[in-house]
């Protein structure tokens, strides 16, 4: 064999070598891009079964507040109501924030934990047919939770407070729960919980759906852009 032969089958060696390490490389990406796949598929089920369980109880509570009204509505039931008087203490509170603080302190009276509408109106005039008055100072405070809420009145001056609850049907508490009327910090937190596992379920949704595919992740990004610009338009 001449010179000129051997160095015809020797030249194709070199890109051979080059075509064997690329190949490398995009194994190498494409596992990357499986493993992360993986990983995201677990990410997903974890964060949907967190969903599904919250999901299941907002479903139920959305289903009875969409029936509130008219047609197909679901009769709340009447709250059960109970009112009573009591003493106001010597010397009586100078704010409406006191005497809430005060109240909060009867432990007998079992008022609601939190804190719902406070008002103050100030001492004015009234007319009363022919003669004119003035009309006391009052208060009025709301203490709510979602089975029931407690309103207290109390005219300044007067040495009576009056408390009336209202105690929330089945139905009515349903509702304030899906509200989140009279809910802690703890409850609003936890709906947060909801809202994130919605938008990372939506997210990781998407990411499962290109699979990192160039072409289908630009048209993904495309149409979830244009739903985004359609709703900033729509509240424009």
């Amino acid at each position: 064999m001449s010179i000129t032969d051997t160095a015809e089958i020797d030249a194709p060696a070199a890109p051979l070598t080059h075509l064997d390490a690329a190949q490398r490389e995009e194994r190498a990406k494409r596992s990357r891009r499986a493993t992360f796949i993986k990983w995201l598929r677990k990410v997903h089920g974890w964060v949907g079964l967190w969903g599904a369980a919250l999901g299941l109880l907002f479903g139920t509570t959305g289903f009875v507040l969409n029936h509130r009204m008219e047609p197909l509505r679901i009769s709340p039931g009447a709250p059960q109501v109970s009112s009573m008087q009591i003493d106001v203490p010597d010397p009586a509170p100078e704010t409406p924030r006191e005497m809430a603080k005060w109240l909060r302190s009867q432990a007998d009276l079992k008022l609601p934990a939190r804190m719902g509408r406070v008002q103050k109106e100030p001492e004015h005039k009234v007319a009363w047919g022919d003669r004119t008055v003035v009309q006391p100072e009052h208060w009025q405070m709301m203490f709510i939770s979602p089975d029931q809420n407690v309103t207290v009145e109390y005219w300044v001056g007067n040495d009576k407070l009056t408390l009336k609850r209202n105690e929330n049907s089945l139905v009515a508490t349903i509702t304030n729960l899906h509200k989140g009327v009279g809910m802690s910090v703890g409850w609003v937190l936890f709906i947060d919980s909801f809202a994130g596992a919605l938008i990372l379920l939506s997210l990781t949704g998407v990411l499962l759906w290109t699979e990192l595919n160039k072409r289908k992740t630009i048209g993904a990004v495309l149409l979830l852009g244009s739903i985004v610009v359609a709703v900033c338009v729509g509240l424009a």
